[in-house]
């Protein structure tokens, strides 16, 4: 059997089933995917009442450079099978223009690509039982690079509190972005399982991500609004939202679940590592993928490359023998329903 062979779960709405679970929780008709080829073909949700689950995974590990290594996340679990690193292929593929009118392709002629809102939590008040942060002031500086240069307006924020994270994104919501092609927002903290810290207490996720959804946000609907988090995460309900009559998608009703992408560090329950000196795998991992990327590829392909980095080429490095050589799995949730390419 080939090592790199994709696996596909399909599953119908909630029932109830006995075969083999995959890897991560399965919840709400959620279709889980788990690929491991470099070269994946972009994927895509069609039928806007399903979710895709990407999980790419891997056997192998690079070697760290340094020590220094820390976590976000509260779990992580250890795989002992190894399989070796396959080489990589370089590709360009056809992308069509800014204004093209290709139906399955996000729009981008709009006058801006959008707002991305980074929230970075270092330091935590005593009573969380957290550690500082060290090195995501690395991760946010070269977020703020990145997506600058992709041309995005950069709102970066530090240390917030709960009260204070919500009060940020419910502004950021509530503007105008009828002008703007999408939306990004980096979430870099510590985390649970479906929660995730400001400075003082913890959060559910969907809280702060659902203020973005098509019935609380109506200038983003029909626009995709990609969350990048460095901790774990939850899932949310879908419901149908009308839309506005100003707006140009020939649709008239979506789910307010649709056009989302979470992109999480790991895979639930696992850990995430972060190095005190060169920032966190998974947000490192991302900004170079887009710097590569970003003129040639869809942004599923790119994220699929994000994967393989970060479950190839990397592995813990700590004194700690329980914690060393250990790996991270990346894990992305799609509700996208066109392709996403980033205009230039």
């Amino acid at each position: 059997m080939a090592l790199f062979q994709p696996i596909l779960f399909l599953l119908a709405p909630p029932c109830d089933w006995s075969v083999g679970r995959p890897h991560g929780s399965i919840r709400n008709g959620l279709v889980s995917v788990s690929l491991s080829e470099s070269e994946v073909p972009s994927l895509h949700v069609h039928h806007l009442w399903s979710r895709t689950r990407i999980i790419t995974m891997s056997e192998n590990r690079g070697d760290a450079e340094e020590r220094g290594d820390s976590v976000d996340a509260k779990f992580w679990s250890h795989r002992q099978s190894k399989a070796p690193n396959p080489p990589d292929k370089a590709g360009r593929e056809g992308k069509a223009g800014a204004g093209s009118a290709d139906a399955n392709r996000y729009r981008m002629d709009y006058p801006s690509i959008g707002t991305c809102v980074i929230i970075n939590n270092k330091n935590f008040h005593e009573s969380t039982g957290k550690n500082t942060r060290e090195g995501t002031n690395v991760d946010a500086e070269a977020l703020e690079r990145t997506f600058r240069s992709l041309g995005y307006n950069i709102r970066r924020e530090n240390d917030q509190t709960v009260g204070a994270m919500e009060e940020l994104l419910h502004t950021v919501s509530q503007e105008d972005h009828s002008g703007s092609a999408s939306f990004v927002c980096v979430l870099l903290s510590h985390g649970g399982e479906g929660t995730f810290y400001g400075t003082d207490v913890s959060t559910e996720l969907e809280t702060l991500t659902g203020m973005f959804r098509g019935d609380r946000c109506k200038t983003l609907v029909a626009k995709p609004k990609l969350f990048f988090i460095q901790a774990c995460h939850g899932t949310c309900l879908d419901d149908d939202t009308q839309m506005d009559s100003s707006c140009d998608e020939s649709w008239d009703r979506i789910p307010v679940e649709a056009d989302f992408l979470y992109a999480h560090s790991t895979a639930p329950g696992n850990l995430s590592w972060r190095n005190e000196g060169k920032g966190s795998w998974f947000i490192q991992a991302l900004c170079e993928m887009l710097k590569e990327h970003s003129n040639q590829l869809e942004l599923m392909k790119i994220m699929t490359r994000v994967n393989r980095k970060v479950a190839l080429d990397l592995a813990s490095s700590t004194h700690d023998h329980e914690t060393n050589e250990k790996d991270q799995m990346p894990s992305i949730t799609t509700l996208l329903t066109k392709e996403f390419y980033f205009p230039g």
